[in-house]
């Protein structure tokens, strides 16, 4: 197979291993910079183009989307002229655009009964006092619908302290969710790495002492950990309701049950890979092997 890896770096350990993966099968591997690639959009012969290269539909079996949250769009409209050509994409453009925007997102597991932290959403300062109602008071925690790896992710601990802080981002005109603080997780949350519908690999991340936020990225550290049948199942749904074949869900443990925080459809694969010691990367593959059809993109999930 053709394998084309949507990627602005070839260096970086998650895009290093899935070159490794796929070449280890006896696949051809390309890393193309997304921002790089610009597009022929005609209903004739439809290409894409990458620096003086041009491909059309025979030139990739699959495309891997590896699409940095701040260049969601363009990245989105590039894995979309790959659908358009006839490309198998991993994770079509819809499902990435539709898990990139939080709101949306958690509207749309809260629609089909999955269970999310209590979250509230305004856009005046005048409801300030409702938002922190409707989470149940401090301490509680915001955080900015752009942010990625725990930045712009604030715990406030009493009702000062939040007002103050939404007061801030509001005058920024910052769009930000208020949402429960789960204390019973105690600073640990659940990466559940989805492949194909099935949970293929899981790590429980903990934050360092002192701070709450258990990111990698942040200084948390992370261990294999067992999952229940109850959270194997709102992994494998979280990623279904959003449409996404990989993706890493992360959830909550709390007294009334799992709780997703995210659903992230380009995890990383260094911490779960280090923390399970399983060939994530080669059972992408693997799953590309099965799945990749020409003209088999299909718009899956609602919202």
């Amino acid at each position: 197979m053709k394998i084309a890896i949507l990627s602005r770096n070839s260096r970086i350990y998650s895009t290093a291993r899935l070159v490794e993966a796929a070449k280890a099968r006896g696949h051809e591997v390309r890393v193309l910079d997304h921002l790089r690639c610009f597009m022929d959009i005609t209903s004739e012969k439809p290409t894409l183009h990458y620096r003086d290269e041009e491909f059309d539909a025979d030139h990739f079996d699959a495309v891997i989307p590896r699409i940095g949250s701040s260049v969601t769009f363009y990245g989105c409209a590039v894995v979309r002229q790959f659908e358009v050509m006839g490309v198998y994409c991993v994770n079509e453009s819809v499902a990435i655009t539709r898990s990139r925007d939080k709101l949306r997102s958690l509207q749309l597991l809260s629609r089909r009964g999955v269970g999310i932290p209590a979250t509230a959403f305004a856009n005046s300062p005048d409801d300030i006092k409702g938002l922190i109602r409707e989470v149940g008071g401090p301490p509680l925690v915001i955080k900015l619908l752009e942010g990625t790896q725990g930045i712009g992710v604030v715990l406030a601990e009493t009702r000062n302290a939040a007002q103050s802080v939404i007061q801030g981002f509001m005058g920024l005109s910052a769009d930000i969710l208020v949402q429960e603080f789960i204390k019973e997780a105690g600073g640990s949350d659940i990466r559940c790495f989805v492949v194909g519908g099935k949970v293929i690999a899981a790590m429980q991340r903990t934050a360092p002492e002192g701070e709450f936020r258990s990111n990698l990225h942040r200084g948390g550290s992370a261990k294999v950990v067992r999952l229940s049948p109850a959270e194997r199942r709102t992994a494998v749904n979280a990623a279904k309701i959003m449409g996404l074949n990989v993706c890493g869900v992360d959830l909550l443990r709390s007294e009334r049950g799992p709780l997703i925080m995210e659903v992230n459809s380009s995890p990383g694969l260094k911490g779960i890979e280090e923390a399970t010691h399983k060939d994530v990367a080669g059972l992408i593959i693997d799953f590309i092997e099965k799945e990749a059809r020409p003209n088999k993109t299909k718009t899956r999930g609602k919202g």
